[in-house]
């Protein structure tokens, strides 16, 4: 059974930095893409920034030079570091790990940004 478990969010004023994790229960490397998408009240899951199991990364235009996302095979995880945060960040930010036969998603963490 593969397991997604976040950690890192918070409250931070804007302009502050979050680091982000999300622990996988099996070897990451098994699935093809790693990421992180996010959710804001009212609006669609949107993706935030994604990595392959070949290092190629992308970045919504949004957080292009703010968040970087990193993958650490031997510890299993996948990371977001934000910094620069704004109010237009906050939303529940979710880990998602895919494999040639399913997705798999974590059960989110809050990050909240006051102005």
């Amino acid at each position: 059974q593969v397991h997604l478990v976040e950690s890192g969010g918070g409250l931070v004023q804007a302009g502050g930095s979050l680091r982000l994790s999300c622990a996988a229960s099996v070897s990451i490397g098994s699935f093809s893409t790693t990421g992180w998408y996010r959710q804001a009240p009212g609006k669609q899951r949107e993706l935030v920034a994604t990595i392959t199991r070949g290092g190629s990364i992308n970045y919504a235009d949004s957080v292009k030079g703010r968040f970087t996302i990193s993958r650490d095979n031997a510890k299993n995880t996948v990371s977001l570091q934000m910094n620069s945060l704004k109010p237009e960040d906050t939303a529940v930010y979710y880990c998602k790990a895919e494999s040639f036969m399913y997705d798999y998603w974590g059960q989110g963490t809050q990050v909240t940004v006051s102005s």
